[in-house]
């Protein structure tokens, strides 16, 4: 499944990373992959000078199920390295320097995580998430409709099978009637959560392993997804009050004064 490498000396990997700000970083060295599918290895990136990464760039929402970093942390930095200018496939090779098409460097980032020994419904997962950024980026209209589309059906369904499973509302055939018993009304709703996904992601055509994936795993976690987006909305409300508004860095502005009180050898305020 492929097999990362020390582009310099030929060894095994060593990712050498410097941070700019905290959320991205530039790369020390070239890293090296071996790919099953390609005769040359990738080396990227090819100007060490003008490459920046920030890593797996998972949403704050999503970190419980997917970190930002790990095993797969050399594949995401090889994943950003194929879709910018810069990247290359060896010496020999005439891309000069032209970044790979999204699809191709998505299949390459999966490939590359399982050869990192990531587990293989972790990196079907990252790769169908990346596959979402492809479509949207891709301008196309059909292709960001159908994205929407699913997404949003996906999420409907979700409430109304969830309100229809408490009986406050009775409009969803598959989740049986009022006086259906409760164990078939969560049998129902897993079934609708796998089967009506699978159908509406065929319309994604290429993507559609992805739609089936992403569509199954917004079916089946919506409600964990929906109560720890209102923890992560209650969060940064009190921590605004706490610490103030945060600038664009991220940093804290109450945080920021007392830190510079402190420098100048001032007393801090503990109240």
């Amino acid at each position: 499944m492929g097999e990362f490498f020390d582009a310099e000396q030929g060894g095994p990997l060593r990712l050498e990373l410097r941070s700019i700000d905290g959320s991205d970083f530039t790369l020390l060295r070239q890293i090296g992959f071996r790919s099953d599918h390609y005769a040359e290895c990738f080396v990227v990136p090819a100007d060490l000078r003008r490459f920046t990464t920030d890593l797996a760039s998972v949403p704050e929402l999503f970190t419980w199920l997917v970190p930002r970093t790990g095993d797969f942390l050399p594949a995401a930095v090889l994943h950003d390295a194929l879709v910018r200018p810069g990247a290359f496939l060896g010496p020999d090779t005439d891309r000069d320097g032209r970044p790979f098409a999204r699809p191709e460097a998505d299949r390459i980032f999966r490939e590359a995580m399982i050869g990192l020994g990531t587990g293989r419904v972790r990196a079907w997962l990252m790769w169908s998430a990346v596959t979402l950024t492809t479509m949207w980026h891709s301008g196309k209209t059909w292709t960001r409709a159908v994205l929407i589309g699913l997404l949003g059906t996906v999420t409907v369904l979700g409430v109304l099978a969830t309100l229809d499973f408490f009986n406050v509302i009775d409009l969803v055939p598959w989740m049986g009637g009022p006086d259906t018993p409760w164990w078939q009304k969560v049998l129902g709703g897993a079934a609708g959560a796998v089967v009506i996904p699978a159908v509406l992601a065929l319309s994604w055509g290429r993507f559609r392993a992805a739609g089936v994936i992403i569509g199954i795993a917004l079916a089946l976690l919506l409600h964990v997804t929906i109560a720890l987006a209102v923890l992560l909305v209650v969060y940064r409300v009190v921590e605004r009050l706490v610490s103030g508004p945060a600038n664009p860095d991220g940093v804290r502005t109450q945080d920021k004064i007392e830190a510079q009180r402190t420098a100048h050898g001032e007393p801090r305020h503990t109240d």
